[in-house]
């Protein structure tokens, strides 16, 4: 606990601590395009980036005492969420503490995220980041007909880690507009939500989400709380440097939306009767039978820095028409590689993501088609329509160990059924304990972030 003699302003809702001035490191991007002679022109535009409010410290108003130590709420300062939104604040986040707490650095369109950081105060492990227009608002990139590209380099992820970006249907003031209890809104990184409906947010729609909270058993810093946070959501990246991923979320709500009880969809018996698609249409190559394309040496080599590229194609070749395809491809060393053709048994060959392809992967993998179910690609399109919150970020798995993206899940599954392998890692792998101690030296860099026309960003 701090021993600084400084006081916080008393408020009442989600409150903003005093105790340290928000400062957003810098990051930018490009917007590209054509000019009149058909050739890519992309233009810089300034940007931040701010951490998630789940990472920061959570104190009294009136005091530095901890509203919540470890995994656990303060049952005084905390009786219910009520009380607990009139008393607590989440605390601003400079240079020193970016950089020195949370292990985030950036240089131009550059930005480091750290897996293992520690300081005088304690370890933190993993971040989220949010990418920013302005101080107080999130950018909106409006993905439809359009492509986004990005540099990685994962170099140093090995397995049970996830160096993830995507995109997540947040409001663009972290929901401050809708809710008046939020205070501290976009500029401290409120407003999180996906279509996993995660109760482990300590702050939703600006409420605490204390009530029935659940300190983590095999987490020292996290538990789960009564309501989760729903949102589409469309994971342009996952990955680390044995095997990545693509994949779009959607749900039956529009907007980020609080759930509770079936609505979230809680892994069990309510997994597919919640507001969002949990599994998603996913393209993994190793997991559709090409083990040589992406890794370490391999066609992508991922012991370097390369360029990942994503198209959002509809049926007018623009922004007005309806998304039917997201395609990918990659370039590294000024050489350009197609998503390889998937090559299991049964399954139709395809190297990009429709609905079709999304219905005849799952038919033949077993799995259940909740994308169909909640809209499919129609539905993904409207958000990404409409724009949609860029987050990035590093982390373990304390649930599943990460299993699903890089080793054979789920593990009551033979290994011969089609989609159960999903990279060459161990099933022993990913035990975030291994992983925080001997990976702790682990971090990833994204940069050169591009949004322009088909074919202009690479």
């Amino acid at each position: 606990m701090l021993s600084l003699l400084f006081l916080c302003t008393a408020v009442n809702g989600q409150g903003i601590g005093t105790n340290t001035p928000e400062v957003h490191p810098k990051m930018s991007m490009q917007n590209c395009g054509f000019n009149e002679n058909g050739e890519s022109v992309c233009e810089t535009a300034d940007g931040e980036v701010v951490i998630d409010s789940n990472w920061r410290w959570t104190h009294a108003t009136s005091s530095l005492t901890n509203c919540y130590t470890g995994n656990k709420w303060d049952q005084t300062l905390c009786p219910d969420a009520a009380t607990c939104t009139k008393n607590c604040a989440i605390d601003g986040a400079d240079e020193n503490k970016y950089r020195g707490t949370y292990g985030v650095t950036t240089q131009g369109d550059s930005l480091r995220l750290n897996f293992v950081t520690t300081d005088q105060y304690g370890t933190n492990v993993g971040s989220r980041l949010y990418y920013m227009e302005s101080s107080s608002q999130y950018k909106m990139w409006k993905l439809l007909g359009q492509e986004f590209s990005f540099d990685v380099d994962n170099s140093q992820l090995g397995c049970g880690l996830n160096g993830a970006l995507y995109f997540v249907d947040m409001d663009q003031d972290g929901g401050m507009g809708k809710y008046p209890a939020n205070k501290a809104g976009a500029k401290y990184g409120t407003g999180y939500c996906d279509a996993q409906c995660p109760h482990d947010m300590k702050w939703i729609t600006g409420e605490a989400n204390c009530d029935d909270w659940k300190p983590s058993d095999n987490d020292p810093n996290s538990g789960t709380g009564k309501y989760g946070t729903c949102c589409q959501e469309m994971d342009i990246w996952e990955a680390n440097k044995m095997t990545s991923a693509y994949t779009p979320h959607v749900c039956s709500v529009n907007e980020a939306t609080r759930c509770s009880g079936t609505d979230c969809g809680d892994n069990g018996a309510d997994r597919y009767k919640g507001f969002c698609d949990k599994d998603g249409c996913d393209l993994n190559s190793y997991r559709a039978g090409n083990k040589t394309f992406y890794g370490p040496g391999m066609m992508i080599d991922t012991n370097s820095k390369y360029t990942v590229v994503t198209q959002f194609l509809t049926t007018t070749g623009d922004a007005n028409g309806d998304l039917t395809e997201i395609k990918r491809f990659f370039v590294q060393n000024g050489k350009k590689y197609e998503e390889p053709m998937t090559n299991l048994p049964g399954l139709k060959a395809f190297s990009s993501l429709t609905d079709d392809t999304c219905a005849a992967q799952k038919e033949v993998m077993g799995d259940q088609n909740d994308f169909k179910k909640h809209g499919g690609m129609a539905q993904m399109g409207k958000s990404l329509a409409k724009g949609m919150v860029l987050a990035m970020s590093l982390w373990d798995d304390h649930y599943a160990h990460m299993l699903w993206l890089d080793s054979a899940y789920p593990l009551d599954q033979p290994v011969t059924k089609p989609g159960v392998l999903r990279g060459p890692c161990a099933t022993s792998t990913g035990v975030p304990s291994d992983v925080e101690s001997k990976q702790r030296d682990a971090h990833v860099v994204y940069s050169n972030l591009k949004l322009g026309a088909i074919g202009s960003t690479f």
